[in-house]
Parts: C-alpha cells; sequence; structure tokens
C-alpha cells in the first residue's frame, strides 16, 4: 500500500512555519528570518520513501489587516489552503495571543481533515507554562492532537512527521520520487536575494521590494552558471539605499547571495543585481502578475 497527501502549514507571520517546514523536508526550502512577511508565496516541499509520499506546503502568514493587494494575493495562497489538505497543521507559539472569536476558529471547523496544532518555541518557555498553554487551547477547540514543538532544534519533528504519515490516506505518486519542490531554481535564487534584503535593510526598505531573475544560464565554456536578477523597489530613494554609497550594500547583498545560491544549485555562480523602480507595485495587478501573486 502506498500513501500520499498534501500537507498545509498555516498561522501567523514569524511563527517559525518556514523553519518547521526545512525540518520536515530536509532542504533550506523556505527563506528563514527574524522578520514579518518572509514568505510571500505558497511553498511546495516533497518527502518521498518507497511507501508514501508527504507534500507540504508553506503559506505566508495570515495577514489580518490587508495594506495591498499583494497582502490580498498572500491571503488568498493561505485560503486555498484550507481547501486541498489531507492533514491540516496550525501553526502557533508560547507567546501568541488569538481572540475566542477569531475568523481562523471558524474556518479550521468547517475543515474535514485532521487538524493538528503545533505551538513552537517551547523550548523557550518552562514545562508547566507549556502544560498551561496546551489546556488553555484544548478547551478552545477539538483538534486532533496538539503537539509542542521546537522547529527550530528539531524538538518532537520526528514523532510529528510519524503521525503525518499515519495519517495520510492511499493515494498515488503525485511526483517524481527524487523532486524536492514544483518550483523552479529560479524562484529560490529570488527568494535567497530576497533574504539578504531582509536581514541587511531595515523599516519599510525589505517589504518594498521583490526580486525577479531575468536570466539564468549554464555557461558553455566553464562549468559555471551565469544568473541576472532585477530588485524592484517603489521610490528613487529606496534605489539609492540598496545601491549604498559607491555601491557597496548591493555588493555586499551580491556576495551573500551567492554564496547561498552556489550552496543550493551545487555550482559555481557569477551573479549581476540590478536595482529598478516600479512604482507601487504592491497595489499594479500587472506587476503583481509579473511576481507570481497571480
Amino acid at each position: 500500500m502506498h500513501k500520499s497527501g498534501f500537507v498545509n502549514i498555516i498561522g501567523r507571520p514569524n511563527v517559525g512555519k518556514s523553519t518547521l517546514m526545512n525540518a520536515l523536508v530536509g532542504e533550506r526550502m523556505s527563506i528563514i528570518t527574524n522578520k514579518p512577511q518572509t514568505t510571500r508565496h505558497r511553498i511546495i516541499g516533497i518527502v518521498s520513501d518507497e511507501d508514501y509520499q508527504v507534500v507540504f506546503s508553506d503559506t505566508p502568514g495570515i495577514i489580518r489587516d490587508p495594506s495591498y493587494k499583494m497582502h490580498e494575493a498572500m491571503n488568498r495562497f493561505v485560503d486555498g489552503s484550507f481547501k486541498d489538505a489531507d492533514v491540516m497543521l496550525f501553526m502557533t507559539d508560547m507567546t501568541e495571543t488569538y481572540e475566542d472569536d477569531d475568523p481562523i476558529f471558524e474556518k479550521l471547523k468547517k475543515v474535514e481533515v485532521p487538524v493538528f496544532l503545533l505551538i513552537n518555541k517551547t523550548d523557550l518557555a518552562p514545562p508547566k507554562e507549556v502544560a498551561q498553554l496546551i489546556l488553555k487551547w484544548d478547551k478552545r477547540f477539538k483538534f486532533s492532537e496538539i503537539f509542542p514543538i521546537s522547529a527550530l532544534k528539531k524538538h518532537n519533528t520526528k514523532p510529528l512527521f510519524n503521525l503525518i504519515v499515519k495519517n495520510m490516506p492511499e493515494g498515488p505518486v503525485y511526483y517524481p520520487k527524487d523532486q524536492l519542490t514544483d518550483k523552479p531554481e529560479r524562484f529560490f535564487v529570488s527568494e535567497i536575494i530576497r533574504e539578504k534584503i531582509l536581514l541587511h535593510y531595515k523599516q519599510e526598505i525589505p517589504y518594498s521590494c521583490e526580486v525577479l531573475v531575468d536570466s539564468f544560464k549554464q555557461d558553455p565554456n566553464k562549468p559555471l552558471v551565469r544568473i541576472h536578477a532585477t530588485i524592484y523597489v517603489m521610490r528613487k530613494t529606496q534605489k539609492s539605499i540598496i545601491i549604498g554609497q559607491g555601491g557597496e550594500s548591493i555588493k555586499r547583498i551580491g556576495i551573500e547571495a551567492r554564496k547561498d545560491i552556489e550552496t543550493f544549485i551545487q555550482q559555481k555562480v557569477f551573479l549581476e543585481l540590478f536595482v529598478k523602480v516600479r512604482d507601487n507595485w504592491r497595489d499594479d495587478d500587472k506587476s503583481l502578475k509579473k511576481f507570481g501573486y497571480n
């Protein structure tokens, strides 16, 4: 018997969904920083063995008050994850609070598959506090399972994975067994570059940026991949900040991104970065479609 199915991870920004995804899939599938709204797209990671195939989906964090069409598109990615799951992983952490009338509970009530509650970052709290929080959540909603975990330290993630496989229905092989994701290499290259922007710039700058890989070509004469990518910003002042004095800032971004891209694709990389202004792209339908938010 072969088991297969789709496992969707949902929750608010910055609770550790991408870290969990990486822990479960075993590859650097999602960019991870300590800033919210890191994941903007729905990213699939695939774990296959002889007897099973589990397709994990890491969604953007639920945005309660969308400010832009981009936020609305991100919430649509989340809404879609309620419709095609065989197991739902609802993730929170030790510090998060939810009101009893939060809309998420009404959505979860309509889900007809097992819903696991994952309480992350439990390594940062005493066991008594963890136990109290589990009781509190248990009274609020009837979850199929409640797992206290530390995604970063991979605490309790193996038992979680085993239970997920146990709850998978009998099913076909959806993807080739050696495939790790449905996203192309270009997508992860753009995510790595965007991660460096998130790490090195403050305030609004990272959230005003989008990265598009314009060219990804194998050099015919040497074992080298040549990549040209454009960082889009919303204003000229942001372009100046991204580039930095004498180009120092964008040079630093390029060096760090190139190292991670080489690790990811297992090849030497020549990376060229450009910066362009695209006014108000977060509310522009044409731009959002170009950046994959349709």
